[in-house]
């Protein structure tokens, strides 16, 4: 089975090539690697050149945000399964796809999904918050929780059959194609118990209260958009779990 992984960079030269040598160095290697940079003007085009050999393609150009990026990646994308890793991010364990593949060995299941470790950008071995995606149900959804989405795989077929990322959100586009993909349409998935990769800590979505305000009525409107009801003190309840997954790791 042949997987797309998607990177998407913009002036990302600190922590791209962590990412990329992640990928590459992955014990599964049916591997169609894509890179969509969005025109950056740090070092980051250089690091994608030297690394040509083991990029399967890659763009270089003005785009309209995160999610238009992603969309560029998936449609470019000859896979029978896509994920999708950012540029800040990397796969700590060689085995992390032959997982995932392993995971599509049910004929059932459409899709996979794991679980993350956040780490210190400074100290990549120190594990500030673990985020689980054991305890996904549908219902969740109308809490704000959802699957990992760093850790998602699906067929690509999908994304040609129910859509693509929605570029008209700023921050929750992941949470709005998950609540379609799996609430709305129903796909079946399959949580595997591990932790696929480590994230840097920080990231758009959680650096600020502006961004926490969009996030939570990006996600008030995904649910609402694909027939899932909800409401704000939900949505606003989930910080307290979020809390809690950083306890373990507070010494």
């Amino acid at each position: 089975m042949k997987v797309s992984i998607i990177t998407v960079t913009y002036n990302s030269a600190k922590t791209l090539q962590d990412t990329i040598d992640s990928v590459v160095n992955q014990c599964y290697k049916d591997i169609e690697y894509i890179i969509i940079d969005g025109a950056s003007k740090d070092g980051t085009v250089d690091i994608i050149k030297s690394n040509e050999h083991v990029v399967s393609m890659w763009i270089s150009e003005p785009d309209l945000g995160l999610y238009d990026a992603m969309n560029k990646g998936l449609k470019l994308a000859t896979g029978d399964i896509v994920g999708i890793i950012n540029s800040d991010d990397f796969y700590h364990r060689t085995d992390a796809i032959k997982k995932i593949v392993e995971g599509f060995e049910d004929d059932q299941v459409d899709c996979v999904f794991a679980d993350v470790r956040f780490v210190r950008p400074d100290n990549l071995e120190k594990t500030v918050r673990y985020y689980s995606s054991r305890r996904f149900n549908l219902g969740a959804f109308s809490w704000g929780y959802m699957p990992a989405h760093p850790t998602f795989f699906t067929f690509r077929k999908n994304y040609e059959k129910y859509g693509f990322y929605k570029t008209d959100y700023v921050i929750a586009a992941d949470f709005e194609l998950l609540v379609r993909f799996l609430y709305k349409h129903k796909l079946h998935y399959k949580y595997l118990k591990l932790d696929l990769m480590k994230m840097r800590l920080g990231g758009v979505s959680t650096n600020s209260f502006k961004s926490t305000y969009i996030i939570n009525k990006e996600d008030y409107r995904a649910c609402r958009e694909n027939g899932l009801n909800t409401n704000y003190i939900r949505l606003y309840s989930r910080y307290f779990r979020k809390f809690m997954e950083y306890i373990p790791f507070l010494h």
